[in-house]
C-alpha cells in the first residue's frame, strides 16, 4: 500500500483521483483548503483529510508534517481567473501561487523522502491551455501558470532519479465547478490519465505531458 496526497481533493477531478487511488488499495490523504469539506469528502471515499491551502507556504509545511511519508503526490488544486493576463496583478499572483509555487514547495518537501525510499510518483494536473502547441489559452493568468507548471515538470524530472517519476497531464474539458456543466467529459474520464500516471510501473515514463494516456506536445 502506498500513501498518496491529492491537493484540491474535496470535489471535482481531485475527488475522482483520490477515490480512484482508494479503489486501487492506496492510503489517500485529501488536501483541502476547507477542513470540513475535506473531511466530508474523505468519509465519502474512505480516505483521510488534511487541511491544505497550497497558496500558503505555512499551510503546506503543516500539511507535510501531518502527512508524513508520501509516495504519490497529485498536484491538482487550481484557480481560474477572468479577463486578460495583464488585467489583474492579484489574480495573476494567485494563479502562480496555487498552480506553480504550491506544487513546487510540495515537491521540494516530499520528493527527498521518495528518493530515499526508491519510489515516487508526482502528477501535475495541467491543461492544454498551458501548452504552447495548443496556443496557450485560458483567462487571466491560468494559461501562463499551467505553462510554468509544465516547465517545472520537465525540470524536476530531469533533477530526480528515474525511480521518482514526474509527469504532467491534461484532463480535457471536464464537468466540474470550474469546467461547467456543458463540458464534454465526466470527472472519471478527466481523472483517468492522472490515475495511470500516479500508479506507473518502474518502466513508465517521466518528464512527459499526457492526455488520454498518450503523450502530447508541450
Amino acid at each position: 500500500m502506498k500513501r498518496a496526497l491529492v491537493t484540491g481533493a474535496n470535489r471535482g477531478i481531485g475527488l475522482a483521483i483520490a477515490g480512484g487511488l482508494v479503489d486501487r488499495g492506496h492510503e489517500v490523504l485529501l488536501g483541502a483548503r476547507n477542513a470540513a469539506a475535506g473531511e466530508k469528502a474523505a468519509r465519502r471515499i474512505g480516505g483521510a483529510a488534511v487541511r491544505l491551502d497550497v497558496a500558503d507556504p505555512a499551510s503546506i509545511l503543516r500539511a507535510v508534517d501531518e502527512a508524513g511519508a508520501v509516495d504519490i503526490l497529485v498536484n491538482n488544486a487550481g484557480v481560474l481567473g477572468s479577463g486578460g493576463v495583464l488585467d489583474d496583478p492579484e489574480e495573476f499572483a494567485e494563479s502562480m501561487a496555487v498552480m506553480v509555487r504550491g506544487p513546487y514547495l510540495l515537491m521540494r518537501h516530499l520528493t527527498p523522502g521518495m528518493v530515499a525510499r526508491g519510489y515516487g510518483r508526482v502528477v501535475n494536473v495541467s491543461s492544454g491551455w498551458g501548452a504552447f502547441s495548443e496556443g496557450l489559452g485560458g483567462p487571466g493568468g491560468y494559461g501562463v501558470a499551467k505553462a510554468a507548471l509544465n516547465a517545472l515538470t520537465v525540470a524536476a524530472a530531469r533533477s530526480l532519479p528515474d525511480s521518482v517519476k514526474v509527469n504532467a497531464m491534461c484532463p480535457g474539458w471536464v464537468r466540474t465547478r470550474m469546467g461547467g456543466m456543458g463540458a464534454s467529459r465526466s470527472v472519471e474520464e478527466g481523472a483517468d490519465t492522472a490515475l495511470w500516471l500516479a500508479t506507473l510501473g518502474a518502466d513508465g515514463p517521466t518528464g512527459g505531458f499526457f492526455r488520454d494516456r498518450k503523450r502530447i506536445d508541450w
